[in-house]
């Protein structure tokens, strides 16, 4: 079969194994990159390049950085003379216009991180772990000008374990989605994938986190407080206060057994394990902290220092 001609759009470090693998494949061309401006990082604040950018150069494919696509004519003319077969999206960042859908021959391919049409939206992986899925997924769909509502190629199943973080999560589908991605462009062009439309009664929406909602509240059963806390772990953190500052719960356990022993949001007991905080329906065990301007730490150390 002729190589696939695909321009890949993408930004972040999730998209990157996807890259690499199209670009590894002997079924597919990738012709260039799309990706965001580099952007100030560091104390230095100085421009950093995506992880996708780096890659392209490392390869020596064409990069363009559009501050946005839609607006910018010049780059879409130079993608139109590449005559591509799709484009691929993951994680790239900006809504595409019709006249950027309509360049390739075939489509727009989004790879979307959940089981659409459940969890629409920017923040499909952390929004699964805080509201206690046990099960999330990828997968691939065609993209159309409406919010993640373009009828789905492929799906996959993925497990989320009762500990597993965002952290953990992220990195699961980034391994996960490159064949998913291979296979949908393949199926598509050889007429053995047929695109089913997504259902709209079962819409549900993954909307941006708000610092609100990352205060633990410690009315809230433990184990919402516990899905919270590797929901958003380090990105950006489950956090309370005490004396002024900000601490974040790095890592947790629920203490189903007995109830709880104080009032909400009172340290109960403190152990080698942790600290034990009560919770709406039981105790929760905070293992791992972050004081505000120190590095991570075991709990216990945390509140042994509070006594010096």
């Amino acid at each position: 079969m002729k190589k696939i001609k695909v321009v890949f759009f993408g930004t972040p470090l999730i998209a990157l194994k996807s890259l690499e693998y199209l670009y590894n494949s002997d079924k597919i061309d990738v012709l260039a990159v799309v990706t965001q401006p580099d952007k100030p990082a560091g104390r230095g604040k100085k421009l950093s390049m995506s992880p996708i950018k780096e890659f392209a150069l490392s390869k020596g494919l064409p990069v363009f950085q559009p501050k946005s696509i839609r607006k910018e004519p010049e780059i879409q003319d130079e993608l139109k003379k590449l005559t591509p077969d799709f484009f691929v999206t993951f994680a790239f960042g900006q809504i595409l216009s019709q006249e950027v859908l309509d360049i390739p021959k075939y489509h727009t391919i989004n790879l979307h991180a959940s089981l659409l049409p459940k969890y629409r939206g920017a923040n499909p992986i952390q929004r699964a772990i805080i509201n206690g899925d046990k099960q999330t997924g990828i997968c691939t769909m065609i993209t159309e000008l409406g919010l993640d509502c373009g009828d789905v190629c492929l799906k996959k199943i993925i497990d989320i374990p009762e500990n597993m973080t965002c952290v953990d999560l992220f990195e699961k589908i980034s391994n996960e989605s490159p064949q998913l991605l291979e296979d949908t462009l393949c199926g598509l062009v050889d007429g053995t994938i047929s695109p089913v439309p997504q259902s709209e009664d079962c819409v549900c929406m993954a909307n941006k986190l708000t610092k609100e909602e990352c205060l633990i509240d410690w009315n809230k059963p433990a184990e919402d407080i516990h899905n919270l806390v590797r929901g958003i772990y380090k990105f950006p953190g489950a956090y309370f206060m005490h004396d002024g500052k900000i601490i974040k719960v790095m890592e947790t356990r629920v203490i189903k057994s007995p109830k709880k022993t104080g009032e909400c949001g009172e340290f109960c007991s403190v152990s080698k394990d942790g600290i034990e905080v009560a919770c709406a329906d039981c105790n929760i065990l905070l293992i791992k902290v972050k004081p505000e301007s120190k590095g991570e730490m075991f709990a216990r150390d945390w509140y042994n220092g509070l006594k010096k």
